[in-house]
């Protein structure tokens, strides 16, 4: 699947790997996986999307989005756009395929084998264009969850599919670390709320 002589570049579609790992129960550690792949070939570039809601005084993304700018991956982040629909109820849209795409097609004359993690169908274009350039495009998602994770015209279109679940061991967050931290933000939200009485 992978060629040590290859040159790999990651491109992370932030919020669905989240809901991808959320889903099949495990946190993800950002810095497992930049190990992971560099075993894997030469890791020439991670990339990590995800669009910020603005004006909150503090956003739960905003440490991982820190945190990865200074750890090697380049992030790519845009305002989410609020609004409510019509029964009311507020959402938040923050879409960055386009701004994936076009680093992807950027890079295709230098990357030999791109990882996707997503399992948008949106991206089945891009993935196609890709391969169309001679490169090979291996996509990062699961079959796992019910519905699955991943579109099945995605899944088709990439020369690898990699299931999320069988990098669990290697890229997943040890549970006790993730019962700390959330024992950490616990503290913090309660702190936050008698410093607000």
């Amino acid at each position: 699947m992978f060629d040590s002589r290859e040159k790999i570049a990651l491109f992370i579609d932030g919020a669905n790997l989240y809901a991808t790992s959320r889903g099949l129960g495990f946190d993800i550690d950002y810095k497992k996986m930049l190990l992971a792949f560099q075993k894997r070939g030469y890791l020439l570039r991670a990339h990590y999307y995800t669009a910020l809601i603005e004006d909150q005084e503090y956003s739960s993304i905003r440490p991982l989005i820190d945190w990865l700018d200074y750890n090697g991956y380049r992030v790519v982040t845009k305002p989410a756009k609020e609004f409510t629909d019509q029964t009311g109820r507020r959402k938040v849209k923050g879409n960055m395929d386009i701004e994936l795409a076009i680093d992807a097609m950027e890079l295709s004359d230098t990357v030999d084998h791109f990882v996707l993690f997503s399992g948008d169908g949106d991206f089945r274009s891009l993935v196609e264009a890709l391969q169309r350039k001679g490169r090979k495009v291996s996509v990062v998602s699961t079959l796992q969850t019910q519905p699955p994770m991943i579109s099945d015209d995605l899944r088709r279109q990439a020369d690898n599919f990699i299931d999320l679940a069988s990098l669990r061991a290697e890229i997943g967050r040890n549970p006790a670390e993730r019962e700390a931290r959330l024992q950490r933000r616990v503290e913090v939200e309660e702190t936050a709320d008698e410093d607000e009485d």
